[in-house]
């Protein structure tokens, strides 16, 4: 049996563990929150180096990755280092594959009119495969990187746009301290809700759960959220706002889905070859196991 933890930077009330078969493996996927607590996150990562098979980094990324682009987050690097024998990914590798099928994906299974092709990303340096997927698909989209990241009234429309973005803020952005950046913790579970007038425009609201969760209106009626890292609770969150889909872009394993650094630890552990693995080797891996996005209607 090989094992994947991923610990992460979140809640631990988002603890969730599954065993799965990859690659013909079972593979043991476990998540470990610390509550925002980055010597915690230290701490575990060092205990896990050299014992377990693959370890995921989760909460905050280690890079964003923007094309082929990465713009390193130092914070996070304290995480792991430590570690010196465990293979370490972030997710990144994911994001940039099984991702950018998402809007493919949704309209094989969602039936939409032009005028309803609206989709608001939180944020597109986070998750630029599901951004660039809208983008090609035609999709007309708003990415809220300054607004959500930065409080900044700003909209992206292109991908241009926001490589232009990361070139210029990103190198600054990626030495700030991860609370000024991202949500961790116990901030993952508040909701303030802000920025009404963009949850309103869109019929699709796409991006990492977390700033959704904590920017959303109260009212979400008709909505399609496009994610990932669901638990129970964010579903009956959602469906109490009046979402009636939600696609997850990784699987649901024993009744919810594990964030992209899990799932990807998942995959790296089963793969067996010591070091994080390539994008082809991801796709192929990704192809052979049929694994797709989830779609669940509320």
């Amino acid at each position: 049996m090989k094992i994947a933890v991923s610990v992460s930077l979140g809640s631990d009330a988002r603890d969730h563990e599954a065993v799965v078969q990859i690659l013909g493996e079972q593979v043991t996927i476990r998540r470990e929150g610390t509550n925002g607590d980055i010597k915690l996150a230290q701490k575990k990562m060092t205990e896990y180096d050299g014992k377990v098979d693959a370890l995921g980094v989760g909460g905050t990324d280690l890079y964003l990755r923007v094309e082929n682009r990465f713009y390193k987050l130092h914070g996070s690097w304290k995480m792991i280092k430590n570690v010196k024998q465990t293979p370490v990914v972030d997710g990144n590798g994911l994001k940039t594959t099984l991702e950018s099928r998402l809007a493919e994906f949704l309209e094989e299974h969602i039936e939409l009119e032009k005028k309803e092709k609206r989709v608001l990303i939180t944020s597109a340096v986070d998750r630029y495969g599901m951004a660039k997927s809208f983008v090609e698909a035609g999709f007309d989209t708003i990415m809220g990187d300054f607004i959500f990241a930065l409080g900044i009234p700003i909209k992206i429309r292109t991908l241009r746009g926001v490589r232009k973005l990361a070139r210029i803020f990103l190198p600054v952005i990626g030495r700030l301290p991860l609370s000024m950046i991202y949500p961790t913790g116990e901030k993952q579970l508040q909701n303030k809700p802000r920025h009404e007038k963009l949850f309103n425009w869109a019929t699709i609201i796409a991006g990492d759960f977390h700033y959704i969760r904590r920017y959303a209106p109260l009212d979400l009626s008709g909505k399609i959220i496009v994610t990932n890292t669901t638990t129970l609770d964010d579903m009956k969150f959602l469906k109490e706002r009046g979402v009636t889909h939600v696609i997850t872009s990784t699987p649901v394993l024993n009744g919810r889905t594990f964030g992209t650094n899990a799932l990807e630890a998942g995959i790296t552990a089963a793969a067996n070859k010591g070091r994080p693995l390539t994008d082809e080797e991801l796709l192929q891996i990704i192809d052979r196991e049929k694994l797709r996005p989830t779609l669940s209607k509320l």
